[in-house]
């Protein structure tokens, strides 16, 4: 795997990575870790189930990509209802030591399921918001526009304000009821909205919201900041190449002047915010 390029030793920090049933995003989303410095370690899910792999020696849980169980009754709901049933008790005491937890995409839609998010008044057992189908009617695969709230507790996005990010999802949709989004947004626990290019609200328009999500919600968090779910795909985003205009960015840059140089992506910066969060606690 490709060296960090930059220098940072996080070797201390432990990522557990799912895998199996359907995930399919775990090597990309260990490589991007890597990246960042972490140690990410990639888990089958049964082996979290029957015990011989310990929550208690990681610091940071992601619930990754893909379609788990082929998504046969609903994004991530067999998922969550089997990690609920064998090791509820366990995630829930891995919150509550101060430990991170992230859902992308088919992990989101796990969170959602668990009530891990979005936790409101500290209650991570209560689902109350939901992933649903695109308006659109179909999956959708393509690059979106977000904006980051800069008043989010959120660990991940520090410092972070607008970019892009892949999403590819057919229930992406989110959705609750009004009063649930209100006190979500008093909290400010919406991270990440979907935007028009120029940074300004999508204000529901397909395809730059690219399912219909209520007020262009892309990503939430818990009270803490700590435990973040988003529909884009942030491991996807690891090198400058992986973006569908770099060759023209990189001969406009040719044309100014400019040398091109590899720069953090915004995918790898949320994964380094959370990697520095844990090495500074």
């Amino acid at each position: 795997m490709e060296k960090a390029f930059w220098s940072i030793d996080m070797n201390k920090v432990k990522v557990l990575i799912q895998t199996g049933y359907g995930l399919n995003c775990d090597l990309e989303t260990a490589h991007a870790f890597e990246l960042a410095g972490a140690s990410p370690c990639r888990v089958h899910i049964n082996s979290l189930v029957d015990g011989s792999v310990s929550l208690e020696d990681y610091q940071i849980l992601v619930f990754g990509g893909g379609f788990s169980w082929g998504d046969d009754h609903g994004a991530g709901v067999i998922h969550s209802l089997r990690l609920r049933t064998h090791m509820g008790d366990e995630l829930l005491k891995f919150i509550a030591r101060g430990n991170l937890a992230i859902g992308i995409c088919n992990g989101f839609q796990t969170l959602v399921n668990l009530g891990l998010l979005p936790g409101l008044n500290e209650n991570y057992r209560q689902r109350s918001v939901a992933l649903t189908y695109n308006d659109c009617g179909n999956f959708r695969d393509q690059w979106v526009y977000l904006k980051a709230n800069p008043l989010s507790p959120c660990v991940y996005t520090r410092g972070m304000d607008e970019f892009e990010l892949p999403v590819r999802h057919g229930e992406g949709k989110f959705y609750a009821d009004p009063d649930i989004i209100d006190q979500l947004e008093q909290n400010h626990q919406v991270v990440l909205r979907y935007t028009l290019p120029d940074g300004t609200p999508a204000n529901g328009n397909f395809p730059c919201n690219p399912n219909g999500a209520l007020r262009d919600i892309a990503g939430i968090c818990d009270p803490s900041g700590r435990i973040f779910g988003l529909m884009p795909h942030p491991e996807a985003y690891h090198h400058f190449t992986n973006h569908p205009d770099w060759p023209r960015t990189q001969e406009l840059n040719l044309r100014r002047g400019m040398e091109n140089t590899a720069e953090i992506t915004p995918g790898i910066r949320m994964i380094l915010n959370a990697v520095n969060f844990v090495q500074s606690m």
